[in-house]
């Protein structure tokens, strides 16, 4: 599925193949609706921190500790408690947390599903890839614990909150964690166990394990709902009215965070590090996005005021699928097409 729109408009708007080969096939269509994976970290987790940040609930400065006392720091050289892990860390991550955890430990640890609240704990006794601030490590840990923080702050979890304060202001219709049974025959099966493929039950094993909602994964959404969270964001967090960022907070978002400027990272979203290649080769510097290991990705440019949204289905039958390449021709062909700013 490939959405293009520019300047509000949408000027691509395409199904394309099949939406499941397993039990039997099925054409895509326009309005089906997909597990988005890890474009839940800018879309639902990022944007509901930011939120608590406009409101004066939370810092970025301060430390994951000060919301999960048991989160324990790196260990120094001289086994003292070295630097702490704040919440920048984890939005840009730079945290040092490993990239996962195994979803089947969790599970027999804490049972099923496993509380976030656990699951943090878990997650801050961790071996620490490094001191915090020093390295770029992609991590789903990072999210799993901003949403952690969310739900400790807002006192619901962040599939309410971005719910209540997100989609629904925006007329997101389609976007939910664990979607209703409404909604099932328009989801995208994913990945095929024990014969029979995920529909509306997330991919990822971690967000899974909690029932369904996570940061770092478990939002499902369509091309359409998608390009309207991309123009509130093209018009600095604004969308028919409804504010649901301000201008500055969208401007820090998409900037390459000062604290790490060479990471290639804003806060939630995508510039340049290794994970950008979704941007092809012709979108200018300033642009940012994110991808999905189901096989989603959004690319937005302020610039030109363009989003590219696309996606796929990847992970469906057996997890062998591969779109990196058609990401970046995509994106190119996008950019190419801009002939008048």
């Amino acid at each position: 599925m490939v959405l293009v729109q520019r300047k509000g408009k949408v000027v691509l708007r395409e199904a394309f193949g099949d939406s499941q080969t397993v039990p039997e096939r099925k054409p895509m269509t326009a309005d089906m609706i997909f597990d988005l994976a890890s474009l839940t970290k800018p879309i639902a987790t990022a944007t509901s921190v930011m939120i608590l940040a406009e409101r004066g609930e939370l810092s970025l400065y301060e430390k994951v500790r000060d919301f999960i006392p048991e989160f324990a720091p790196i260990q120094g050289p001289d086994g003292k408690p070295g630097e702490d892990i704040r919440l920048w860390h984890l939005m840009t991550h730079t945290s040092g947390l490993p990239p996962y955890t195994e979803a089947a430990e969790v599970e027999k640890k804490f049972g099923t599903p496993v509380p976030v609240e656990s699951l943090v704990i878990h997650i801050g006794s961790l071996p620490k890839d490094g001191p915090p601030g020093e390295k770029f490590t992609y991590s789903c840990l990072n999210y799993i614990t901003l949403a952690a923080i969310v739900k400790k702050i807002a006192r619901r979890s962040v599939a309410d909150f971005a719910a209540e304060e997100i989609f629904k202001p925006l007329g997101m219709g389609h976007t939910f964690y664990n979607p209703p049974a409404e909604f099932l025959p328009l989801v995208v099966p994913t990945q095929v166990y024990d014969g029979k493929p995920l529909r509306g039950v997330v991919h990822d094993p971690l967000a899974r394990a909690q029932g369904g909602v996570s940061g770092n994964a478990g939002l499902f959404s369509t091309a359409d709902d998608l390009a309207v969270f991309a123009q509130m964001m093209l018009a600095k967090g604004e969308y028919k009215g409804r504010r649901i960022l301000s201008p500055l907070t969208v401007e820090r978002m998409t900037s390459a965070y000062s604290k790490v400027p060479d990471m290639g990272r804003g806060l939630g979203w995508d510039l340049s590090s290794a994970y950008a290649s979704v941007a092809g080769d012709v979108f200018p510097p300033g642009s940012y996005g994110h991808s999905g290991y189901t096989g989603t990705s959004i690319w937005i440019d302020p610039e030109t005021q363009t989003a590219v949204i696309f996606l796929t289905n990847r992970v469906h039958p057996d997890d062998g699928g591969s779109i990196i390449a058609m990401r970046g021709r995509l994106a190119n062909a996008a950019a190419a097409s801009i002939v008048k700013k």
